[in-house]
């Protein structure tokens, strides 16, 4: 396995671990937006932009969310 492609495992671990824990903490919500941007910058990297640009969307989705939900506890 290439360090590119381990690069592309850690990100999308990094997805579903956030993503399964998004009701325990809004940092949760977070750490998916940036596990999203992680795994955009892979996509792109390997050359697979249709990728990259639906994750990039994902980690802008995730953030209104975390920004909706921060709002949302004060």
């Amino acid at each position: 396995m290439d360090e590119l492609t381990s690069f592309g495992l850690f990100a999308v671990t990094a997805m579903l671990v956030c993503y399964a824990l998004e009701t325990r903490s809004r940092w949760y919500i977070l750490g998916f937006a940036g596990a999203c941007v992680l795994a955009s910058i892979y996509g792109f990297l390997q050359g697979a932009w249709p990728f990259g640009l639906v994750e990039a969307i994902w980690a802008l989705v995730a953030l209104r969310r975390w920004h909706a939900r921060v709002g949302a506890t004060r």
